[in-house]
């Protein structure tokens, strides 16, 4: 977890004055190795070598890169993800963007020249939902 060091004697992560959630971005020409947490908002307009999580939203630039999970209630992906995507409420795949994953969403976005390369799995908006077991086929009986 990227989290800035704490000064005030206190342990846990920081939070923005007035309790509210922050914007983080991670620059373009910038690379993070490891894990990015976020109560907000997270921008990726450089690179991330680890999982990205966030309370609210994960913004892939285009020109950005995230070679891991992908984890937010809100994911608009225009750049690259190595990795699976799982938005509880959306996600979106703009134009140039490639996803190389699975993804496991309420809603799902793909505009021309967005590319998806695994499987995708839709939760029907529903909070927590999780996929359906698959019941076995019965055993064929042979004569």
């Amino acid at each position: 977890m990227v989290a800035p060091e704490r000064r005030d004697g206190k342990s846990g992560p920081m939070k923005p004055r007035g309790g509210e959630s922050g914007l983080t971005i991670i620059a373009a020409g910038t690379r993070v190795t490891g894990d990015v947490e976020s109560d907000g908002v997270v921008k990726v307009e450089g690179e991330v070598v680890g999982g990205v999580r966030a309370e609210r939203q994960v913004l892939v630039a285009r020109g950005g890169r995230v070679e891991g999970d992908v984890v937010s209630p809100d994911a608009v992906l225009g750049g690259v993800v190595q990795g699976s995507v799982a938005a509880e409420e959306r996600v979106e795949v703009q134009p140039g963007a490639v996803v190389h994953g699975d993804i496991v969403t309420g809603r799902l976005i793909v505009q021309e020249g967005g590319e998806v390369n695994g499987s995708v799995h839709m939760t029907n908006g529903r909070p927590g939902s999780t996929p359906a077991p698959q019941s076995p086929a019965p055993p064929r009986s042979t004569p």
